[in-house]
């Protein structure tokens, strides 16, 4: 297992949306989890992604637990689907999901912040998470199962990242069986092992959108290798 500590790439600029979106993810799962009068279950049930909403268009109950009967207890969604779609992008299922979201996000994102600008990179936070949303509803048409969480967007800074700067080192906890060390390595190599982790994880079921990771990441490739082709526009000057 590899867990990124730091990269070696200084940015220009302070990330001011990356460390807003860290703020933005807390706040939502402490409020949730600790200050809201409403059990954490009954915000998953509400304001989380439902693939079959989306594919139908209408709302379903969706479980949060058992009555003393043992007889299911459901709670009746309001949310727009397409909404839920944004909503979803904001919260967490526990503290270390929380963080290890949030640590990526700001060891990647930052330097994908400075490069895009702040307003670009907001687009393209949400454009990758949406899109990742999309991507794990296309293989999961008709599934009633919760899905929320903030990795389809951070793995598209991922995948910007091994566009833009390959060759950049991240500071690597290692684990390999009884070994844990640190290492540095080149991110392309890091966020190529990452990648295919999360590919062939793809077919278990372990409650984890394995396919949204992947949908993120490619396209957060994609639109990164857009916004390079880009040429800026010719002026010319006139004596």
């Amino acid at each position: 297992m590899l867990v990124p500590i730091k990269d070696y790439n200084p940015t220009r600029r302070t990330a001011y949306i990356t460390i807003l979106f860290i703020i933005i993810n807390t706040a939502v799962f402490f409020f949730q989890s600790y200050v809201s009068d409403k059990p954490f279950a009954y915000h998953v049930a509400q304001t989380s992604m439902v693939p079959y909403e989306l594919t139908h268009m209408e709302n379903v109950p969706v479980k949060i637990g058992y009555n003393s009967y043992g007889q299911p207890v459901g709670v009746k969604r309001d949310i727009s689907p397409i909404l839920s779609i944004f909503t979803a992008m904001f919260m967490h299922g526990s503290l270390l999901h929380l963080f290890g979201n949030m640590l990526v996000l700001w060891i990647f994102g930052n330097n994908i912040e400075d490069h895009l600008g702040k307003f670009k990179f907001i687009l393209f936070y949400l454009a990758c998470g949406v899109g990742a949303g999309a991507v794990h509803v296309l293989f999961n048409f008709n599934s009633l199962i919760p899905v929320l969480g903030a990795s389809g967007a951070v793995a598209g800074i991922m995948g910007a990242y091994l566009v833009l700067y390959p060759n950049a080192q991240i500071k690597t906890l290692v684990f390999i069986f009884i070994l844990i060390t640190f290492v540095d390595l080149p991110a392309y190599i890091f966020l190529i092992i990452w990648f295919a982790l999360q590919f062939f994880e793809a077919g278990a079921s372990s409650g984890i959108a394995w396919l949204a990771h992947v949908g993120g990441f490619l396209i957060g490739i994609a639109i990164i290798k857009k916004s390079k082709k880009r040429k800026p526009p010719v002026i010319e000057i006139f004596q």
